[in-house]
């Protein structure tokens, strides 16, 4: 993607901790009439370092499910906003200025492999559970189902890892705007209730 030096964002625990806090993406693989595409919830671990493996599932319907051993890319999304340029001091100052799209997202790449074995695929689908209902007052877990039910859920998905070879992150958050400016968008997305993506916005270029 086009990524000037001022947007990029290159800590791997950071790109980590923004697809952990984000985790569906949109996973694109190139066929031999175009692109398939899906919006999927992703687990990530952390290893092989230093980039990790991605993992996640889709129905063997999907045409993605014949995608075995091509290049896919997992587009990430974090949080984005509108900046009206009324927020920035250089409209007061010289008027000479235009909205824009403040944005996080992240790219990583890798390679698809698929699997299909039932026990790998249940181990699977209970650490997706347990990432997205651990937090929840009354958590519900795989065993709350029928185990026969879970059977025949199972044999209708396919699991599927992305062990990465490429990470790159684009944190557009008005680095490229004077100090003054940063500053404006930042109240500005305080005072509309965006506190989380204001403090995004950086103090200085760093």
């Amino acid at each position: 993607m086009y990524n000037p030096p001022a947007f990029r964002e290159d800590r791997i625990e950071v790109l980590h901790e923004t697809m952990r806090r984000a985790p569906l993406a949109n996973l694109v693989v190139q066929n031999g009439e175009g692109f398939e595409a899906s919006p999927l919830p992703l687990l990530l671990d952390p290893e092989p370092a230093p980039l990790g493996t991605l993992s996640g599932h889709i129905a063997r319907g999907n045409p993605l499910a014949r995608a075995e051993g091509a290049m896919a890319l997992a587009i990430f999304m974090g949080p984005d906003t509108y900046v009206t340029p009324s927020w920035y001091a250089t409209k007061r100052e010289t008027g000479r200025v235009v909205p824009t799209w403040n944005y996080v997202t992240l790219h990583a790449e890798g390679r698809l492999r698929f699997f299909d074995d039932p026990e790998a695929l249940l181990a699977l689908v209970r650490n997706l559970t347990a990432r997205h209902e651990g937090e929840r007052a009354k958590p519900w877990a795989v065993e709350d189902a029928p185990a026969d039910f879970i059977a025949a859920q199972l044999k209708g998905i396919i699991g599927f890892t992305l062990t990465l070879t490429r990470l790159e992150g684009k944190w557009k958050m008005s680095q490229n705007r004077t100090p003054a400016d940063r500053a404006g968008v930042a109240a500005g997305l305080a005072a509309e209730g965006r506190p989380a993506v204001a403090a995004l916005i950086p103090a200085d270029k760093g």
